[in-house]
């Protein structure tokens, strides 16, 4: 087949579910891939096996590089030792003060292989953050996407506490409700936290205001024990790797979620995959390089190469991207399309992570489960996000594996700066890695048209595109977020008695390093690339509308994290997962009415002609 209802480049999660939604309706849909496809087709090694023989353990390194369709990872990043700067390389240029400190995965499932699995919704006051004087606007609210997270929280089959986020984050979630799985487990971490710090406060002297501390529990799209009142009482069953309901796949705290969950509980887009019906075809190793349009503008269809560089072409009616923020723009801007607005590429927004890592006077527990369970919520919301950036606080239960990397540094330092041996350094080290934790402070940053995803007007990538080049910088709004979450933290370590080790050096290994009011900051990426086709409610100031359907070309829709107007502090791939669904309901309302046969009217009715002729009654 040449011609399909829908064509959808892209397989990560809004792919993948957008293709799901339209399979069940009876569509025709085509699944553009540029990476390869799931491992066991002989076009990569089992992740696993990858995953265990990786020299070094960065989010990709389960899935096997594609030189074809190359990923940036974050190793391509590196600071300028004794200069201020950085250097990139690979497939992700940069030429921005700062770094854009993120990484994507070009493979089939994309980045959702090796995601945290964190799935926290968005704050009603996420949506209009003009009115704390920064930001844009959302052109749909919480209310009208809150029906769309319920059905993400399904599909991802998330687990959490329905009250707790009610009572502790201020979620209007509908009575009655409750999430598809109960909370996971709290982490050793959170316990000691908790004991020590619940109802303590902190002060935030950015905002000037005192913060009551509470260890919440983070909302994951990860298998647990299913809660048997969900669904009015029907329940819900947990989903392996292929989709299968598999109710004994549970959690069993591999601490390897990123890059890979070998007993496959956390949700990732090959479980949907699984579920998609014989309507919906996935070609893998297909690199889209133009989306076509006809005449008028619209959508018809898309240009895609093979590894080999052979072109091809498929034809639909609607054309849906979901490549990845940076991909999407790209590919945009490869096709010369949607750029009434000029804001194609503007807005890259990212989560700036700033880490603080130290030792707790006692077991800490770490590398026990998820990489994150729990957190703080009270830094997210209310009138001091208007003089400094919101952020929420992650407890990072893997120890310094994100600050400083693997365990091996923590041999090499007892080992090489200390000269230990045999019993006296396994006993350092136990000692060392037991009591070891990291706050992860995940800042909120605000659209800004001067960060941006271009093309690179020189280099090209294996099958002769340009490669995609950002610019991107921190503003103040987030360095006085910064400055605040390092205050609170140096309190939280003085409450807890803890030994802070924060230290932003080697610069080399801290490519987002700056000076900020006397201080020194470092800052790693989430990876959660956002606002690259951004939506609005007018064709002069947004690339798409709130359904995700670009303004300039009927039948073309960018969906994914590029759409959102901000990012807000939660993990965004629930709240992409439900602009998602919404958009495909949307693309299945206009098939439809394509599709609905046009009513007749009734032929006239023939006169007699008694009643036309000019002398009636008379024979002619």
């Amino acid at each position: 087949m040449t011609r399909y209802d829908v064509i959808v480049v892209g397989a990560g999660v809004a792919g993948s579910l957008v293709a799901h939604r339209l399979g069940r309706y009876g569509r025709r849909v085509l699944v553009l891939e540029a990476g390869a496809a799931d491992p066991g087709d002989g076009a990569v090694d089992d992740p696993l096996t990858t995953y265990l023989a990786a020299s070094g353990l960065v989010p990709g390194s389960a899935l096997g590089a594609r030189p074809e369709a190359p990923s940036p990872e974050v190793t391509d990043i590196v600071g300028a030792d004794g200069t201020p700067g950085y250097r990139t390389a690979g497939h992700l240029h940069q030429d921005g003060p700062l770094p854009y400190a993120s990484g994507y995965v070009r493979a089939n499932g994309g980045t959702g292989n090796v995601w945290t699995g964190l799935a926290p919704r968005m704050l009603p006051e996420d949506f209009d953050t003009e009115a704390f004087g920064y930001g844009r606007r959302w052109p749909l609210g919480y209310e009208e996407l809150e029906p769309s997270y319920r059905a993400a929280e399904e599909e991802l089959g998330v687990a959490g506490d329905a009250d707790e986020q009610r009572e502790h984050v201020g979620l209007p979630l509908p009575d009655g409700y409750v999430f598809p799985m109960r909370p996971l487990p709290a982490a050793r971490l959170d316990g000691v936290l908790a004991a020590r710090l619940d109802g303590r406060r902190v002060t935030d002297p950015v905002a000037r205001r005192e913060v009551e501390l509470r260890v919440v529990g983070t909302p994951h799209a990860r298998n647990g024990v299913p809660d048997p009142r969900y669904d009015a009482g029907r329940g819900y069953v947990p989903r392996g790797r292929h989709g299968r309901p598999e109710p004994e796949s549970r959690c069993v705290g591999n601490a390897s979620c990123i890059p890979h969950c070998p007993s496959y509980a956390k949700y990732t887009p090959l479980k949907t995959q699984g579920r998609w019906s014989t309507g919906v075809i996935l070609k893998d190793r297909s690199v889209v390089s133009r989306v076509l349009v006809d005449a008028s503008g619209r959508a018809t269809g898309v240009e895609y190469r093979s590894y080999d560089g052979r072109a091809s072409v498929a034809h639909a009616d609607v054309v849906v991207l979901a490549a990845h923020a940076v991909e999407n723009a790209r590919l945009l801007l490869l096709s010369g399309l949607a750029g009434r607005s000029g804001q194609v590429g503007r807005h890259l927004m990212d989560h700036p992570v700033l880490l603080t890592w130290g030792l707790l006077p006692e077991d800490a527990g770490p590398y026990r489960g998820p990489g994150s369970v729990s957190g703080f919520e009270g830094f997210r919301a209310g009138p001091a996000r208007r003089v400094r950036a919101p952020f929420r606080v992650e407890f990072g239960t893997w120890g310094w594996v994100w600050a400083k990397g693997p365990v091996d540094t923590d041999v090499r330092h007892f080992l090489a700066e200390r000269g230990l041996i045999g019993a006296d350094l396994r006993k350092a080290v136990g000692d060392r890695i037991r009591r070891q934790f990291t706050l992860q402070f995940e800042m909120e940053q605000s659209a800004d048209p001067a960060n941006r995803v271009t093309l690179h007007p020189t280099e090209r990538d294996p099958l002769g595109l340009p490669r995609p080049l950002v610019t991107y910088d921190l503003d103040t709004h987030v360095k006085e977020g910064m400055a605040a979450a390092r205050a609170v933290s140096d309190q939280i370590f003085g409450l807890l008695g803890a030994e802070d080790h924060t230290d932003y050096t080697p610069a080399a290994a801290w490519p987002g390093r700056f000076e900020y009011g006397g201080r020194t900051y470092g800052y790693r990426g989430a990876g959660h690339a956002a606002g690259t086709h951004i939506m609005g409610d007018s064709p002069d100031t947004s690339v798409v509308d709130s359904w995700q359907r670009c303004w300039d070309h009927p039948g073309l829709y960018a969906v994914g994290c590029g759409s959102m107007p901000s990012v807000a502090t939660s993990n965004p791939t629930l709240t992409m997962a439900a602009l998602a669904l919404r958009s495909a309901e949307r693309v299945e309302a206009d098939l439809a009415s394509r599709d609905r046969p046009v009513p007749l009217a009734p032929p006239p009715t023939s006169p007699t002609a008694s009643e036309t002729s000019p002398t009636r009654g008379v024979p002619e």
